[in-house]
């Protein structure tokens, strides 16, 4: 809860109230943007989208509690009879302006801002796993890592947080300038640099350009986070007034893992170590590439005061919330499914397939599916990034690849011209294709990989594979009866 006078509020934005008194005391639950929100005393942004004008939602809420609305000086929609306006001349910009003000007058936080191109929202659950269990934390629901949930995040906290973890996203150079210059961050942890967006900016080194305004914005006091593994995050370290503090699987780094041991269930065990101090972890992820980001947590922890030893039994605690980031499900169908549909990128697509094979060698050796979706925001590099994937399935015997939609032909293509490949890769036009086929040859204990970019919307086969009716293999499994590996 925050309180603010209607002064605060027209000097913080330069905005004008109407409908309220300037000498008010307003104690805020919280900033919303969307209507459907549990909005009941809290302020309603109303944000211009590409699609929805957020001032039509005005009468709803009002109706629903709202305390007071944040709108755009020009807007010609209708407004509620009495109903307390705060007018902008863009909301977006005030909700940002309102956020700093917060985090500057407010909060006694400290501040930790992570990002990089893939495991972002991961890293930023597990900190906030840590932190959750040593003090008052706050942390977004999910990816808010843009100039809306940025701010949101900050407003949901209040003088009583004690830790602050914000994910920071980028949209092209100067992006994450703009989010620094709202959160202020303390602690800047970089994860890595890959070809994510790279549609965008058009090299990888300018990716490690806009990825680095996050340490170049930290103070003289703050503390860059660094993955010495990633030369393009290394190199970061050049020129900067703050601290550094490194981690990676090298023993040069500050904190770096060893003894890495993948459990029959996928998670990762290793030993962590801080200098002379070192302590076992378990990483109750799927697939080894999170070590990374269990090593960034823990840096990060250890940055704001948490001891070392208690940062790595907190991390063994830590089960990760956000969805489909490889969400492992064991389907009463006797069929495995990791979801790890949310998003992809190259780097993101490899070390997933590298899980896969894992997860279908250890033990009796089971069937295992790739359903690969497109990989976007790649540009002029996209050709060899699907290709690439292609080769790689092969590589790692992938029992089935089933490429979707037609930026994966090449996927498909450069699968079956690779080796002795000969039926094991198949295109599919569309979901309902996928869906076709699963239902056709899916078979208990076989292991099922969705992935793509969030927006192709593989997320409904994974769900629906969960649904789907095996009983008359169901039946032959159950039985015991043994099935030849790659069989249909």
């Amino acid at each position: 809860m925050i309180d603010f006078t209607g002064q605060q509020l027209a000097e913080i934005t330069g905005g004008t109230l109407t409908d309220c008194d300037y000498e008010i005391v307003l104690s805020v639950p919280g900033f919303y943007v969307d209507s459907r929100s549990p909005i009941q005393n809290g302020i309603y942004v109303a944000l211009v989208g590409e699609k929805v004008d957020g001032h039509i939602f005005l009468s709803d809420v009002q109706a629903a509690g709202a305390t007071l609305a944040i709108v755009a000086a020009g807007s010609s929609a209708p407004v509620p009879e009495g109903f307390p306006l705060l007018h902008v001349l863009d909301p977006l910009i005030a909700l940002g302006q309102i956020a700093h003000w917060v985090r500057i007058n407010v909060l006694k936080a400290q501040v930790i801002g992570i990002t990089g191109s893939s495991g972002k929202t991961t890293t930023k659950d597990l900190i906030a796993g840590i932190l959750g269990q040593y003090g008052r934390c706050v942390a977004p629901p999910g990816s808010f890592n843009t100039e809306v949930g940025l701010p949101l995040t900050i407003l949901s906290a209040d003088a009583q947080t004690e830790f602050l973890v914000l994910e920071l996203g980028m949209r092209g150079i100067g992006h994450i300038a703009t989010l620094c210059e709202i959160a202020v961050p303390d602690i800047g942890v970089v994860i890595n640099v890959g070809s994510a967006h790279i549609e965008l900016l058009g090299s990888i080194e300018n990716i490690a350009v806009a990825k680095s305004e996050l340490v170049r914005a930290l103070p003289v006091t703050g503390l860059a986070v660094l993955n010495q593994d990633d030369p393009f995050v290394a190199r970061m370290s050049e020129g900067l007034k703050c601290s550094q503090l490194t981690f990676g699987e090298s023993q040069g780094s500050d904190i770096y893992a060893s003894n890495i041991c993948i459990e029959p269930d996928g998670t990762t065990r290793f030993l962590a170590t801080n200098r002379d101090d070192s302590h076992p972890v378990h990483v109750q992820l799927v697939g080894e590439h999170y070590v990374a980001n269990a090593l960034a947590a823990l840096s990060a922890s250890v940055a704001v005061g948490v001891p070392f030893e208690t940062a790595c039994k907190f991390l063994s605690n830590v089960n990760v919330v956000s969805k489909w980031r490889m969400e492992v499900t064991e389907a009463s169908n006797g069929v495995t499914v990791i979801n790890d549909a949310y998003n992809a990128n190259p780097e993101s697509m490899r070390a997933a397939l590298k899980t896969l094979a894992q997860l279908g060698s250890r033990g009796p050796r089971r069937r295992t599916w790739a359903i690969l979706g497109e990989m976007r925001e790649l540009g002029e590099y996209s050709v060899d990034a699907h290709d690439s994937i292609g080769r790689l399935a092969v590589r790692l015997d992938i029992s089935r690849l089933v490429c979707v939609g037609a930026a994966t032909k090449v996927m498909h293509l450069a699968a079956a011209n690779e080796g002795s490949w000969g039926e094991e890769s198949v295109w599919v036009s569309d979901i309902d294709g996928v869906l076709t086929l699963l239902a056709d040859e899916l078979q208990p204990g076989d292991i099922v990989l969705v992935k793509a970019s969030r927006s192709i919307g593989l997320d409904r086969v994974a769900s629906e594979v969960l649904e789907l009716s095996l009983s008359s293999v169901v039946e032959d499994f159950e039985l015991g009866i043994d099935r030849e590996q790659g069989a249909p």
